[in-house]
């Protein structure tokens, strides 16, 4: 996967796994996972619609975080990095990531830009290890 917002690659893991680890290779590289929303749980329990698995991991680097909310108070709007895990119809799993360049390049502000390049190089080295 690849798009403007995002990157990602395929895994040969069960979806589980896939969570599992990365959750265990972001936080190497300093992420906590802050949130953990089940896509498909919530629309079977308010849409009673089925879905493959999907989850919303909302990862925190709390050093980089502070850095970026001292610089811009309101750059929580874009904030935590999301990292999606899902499961395709065939079975496939996929963890893509949400680009933080291309996302807080909506801030314009020169201080941001140098934590944006180090929070992507971060979620590479995630990404690479999976």
């Amino acid at each position: 996967m690849s798009s403007e917002f995002g990157f990602g690659k395929t895994v040969e893991l069960s979806f589980d796994d896939a969570i599992e680890s990365v959750t265990a290779e972001l936080e190497k590289e300093g992420f906590g996972v802050l949130s953990d929303i089940d896509v498909a749980a919530k629309m079977k329990a308010k849409l009673d619609k089925d879905m493959p698995p999907y989850r919303i991991l909302g990862a925190c680097n709390p050093a980089l975080a502070y850095q970026a909310i001292t610089a811009v108070d309101d750059i929580g709007l874009l904030l935590p990095c999301n990292v999606l895990v899902r499961e395709d119809g065939a079975g496939t799993v996929h963890i893509d990531f949400m680009d933080p360049q291309s996302v807080l390049s909506l801030v314009g502000d020169p201080a941001v830009e140098p934590l944006a390049v180090e929070v992507k190089g971060r979620l590479k080295k995630v990404m690479a290890a999976l």
